[in-house]
């Protein structure tokens, strides 16, 4: 074992556990194990705990570096576990000299040092910059992940997420440009933008660039693209050039996750979220207008504070009204320090029973979107060699085994409730 890198949470923890692999490698640093954090709830926290522990059972000799966000909400949490050799800030993790750092720490000092000397973890919220980081490929993965912006500056009242990634700030057009160009010159098919809060991409460049601005780049100056994908959107963020794309060039994937949160207008109000219920209807029936094959994903939460039985009908409501298939569920868990913690909680028992309620909504709008799958022909972009995914990012059951990366037509005969079956 040289460098591993056990990662947590969301698409852009994928890419930069890339980064953080190359890094530290490239550092010197050996027989290590780094565990790439999400915050995103407190059952997240707990399972890389769960996992930190269980690393230093199956792997005694190793030592074990945190970072993440979990880690640089809680670097004391993680520095006063004795598995672990040293806890390293979201901003440390993406720099090169951080990981030199670490090596000259580790081998200078024994194990079972203090948790406070354990920590390198720097101010979030002083980072100004989002440095590109060119990397030929995501291991393992049949598309690539690119990094164009990082950090927030909204402040949701449930949200931990902008003290573990500081405020919005983007990657120069010109930047991911060329590194789109490098991967799919590499033999990438498809490229997903992702950031913290995507939609805010550009406002601290010059000329303030809108996310659209940067995918019509993209779609005009890398010819070779086949397919372009976005990660989560903020649809209240959506301008008119985004909307302008998915129009006018099938090489923009017809798929779009929301983060939606909630269907009621009083208690997205206390998330201090920008949008309502009738917002939200509104753009999906723009886009589908657009694009009439689009299809939606979601983020829904379960069991806010204060919210009663006819609020949460309206996030089942909702599921319907914006026509969704992909449905993220999360159970609300109240994070320390956010306003939402402080306010009047709902039983967890009610939360989970309601998550659980969401959940099945979620998996009856998945089942009408494979029954009207089934007779269609797509080109999926196979994952490993007996699956992969459609436009729609819909998983197929391959007939027989396909190199990955590659696309391949299929005809769809069949479902199982969770994914398609191509003949």
């Amino acid at each position: 074992m040289s460098v591993d890198v056990l990662t947590f949470g969301c698409r852009l923890n994928a890419y930069e556990s890339e980064v953080i692999r190359r890094n530290a490698a490239g550092a010197g640093l050996a027989d290590v194990v780094v565990v790439n954090t999400c915050a995103v709830t407190g059952e997240a926290v707990r399972q890389a705990r769960q996992a930190i522990r269980k690393l230093k059972r199956e792997h005694p000799q190793a030592r074990i570096l945190v970072t993440g966000c979990a880690a640089q909400t809680e670097p004391e949490t993680f520095a006063g576990m004795a598995e672990v050799d040293r806890v390293i800030g979201n901003d440390e993790k993406m720099r090169p000299d951080a990981w030199a750092d670490t090596r000259n720490f580790l081998e200078g000092r024994p194990f079972g040092i203090g948790a406070e000397q354990k920590i390198a973890v720097n101010d979030i919220m002083a980072v100004t910059e989002t440095a590109p980081h060119l990397i030929d490929g995501i291991e393992g993965r049949a598309r690539a992940v690119v990094q164009v912006q990082n950090g927030c500056d909204h402040r949701c009242t449930f949200c931990i997420i902008p003290f573990g990634r500081g405020n919005s700030r983007s990657v120069p057009m010109g930047e991911v440009v060329a590194q789109i160009r490098r991967l799919v010159d590499n033999g990438y098919r498809e490229v997903v933008l992702t950031g913290v809060d995507l939609t805010s991409y550009g406002g601290n460049l010059p000329n303030r660039p809108r996310l659209g601005q940067l995918v019509k780049q993209i779609l005009k100056h890398v010819g070779a693209l086949e397919r372009l994908r976005l990660s989560s959107i903020d649809s209240v963020e959506a301008d008119r050039d985004l909307l302008d794309a998915f129009a006018t060039d099938a090489r923009l994937m017809p798929h779009l996750h929301l983060s939606l949160q909630h269907g009621d207008d009083l208690i997205l109000k206390r998330m201090k979220r920008r949008h309502s219920g009738a917002d939200a209807v509104a753009f999906c029936d723009q886009v589908r207008a657009l694009r009439p094959d689009v299809v939606f994903g979601g983020d829904i939460i379960a069991g806010f504070p204060t919210e009663t039985e006819d609020m949460f009908c309206r996030s089942l409501d909702l599921v319907d009204a914006c026509g969704l298939t992909h449905l993220h569920v999360f159970p609300f868990s109240p994070r320390p320090g956010t306003p939402a913690a402080r306010m009047p909680q709902v039983g967890r028992a009610t939360v989970k029973e309601r998550a659980r309620r969401l959940r099945q909504k979620g998996a009856a709008a998945l089942a009408r979107h494979l029954d009207a799958e089934v007779g269609t022909t797509r080109r999926v972009l196979v994952e490993s060699r007996d699956s992969g995914r459609t436009e729609h990012f819909t998983q197929v059951r391959l007939n027989a085994p396909i190199e990955p990366g590659v696309i391949v037509e299929v005809a769809l005969v069949g479902h199982d409730g969770r994914q398609l079956i191509a003949a």
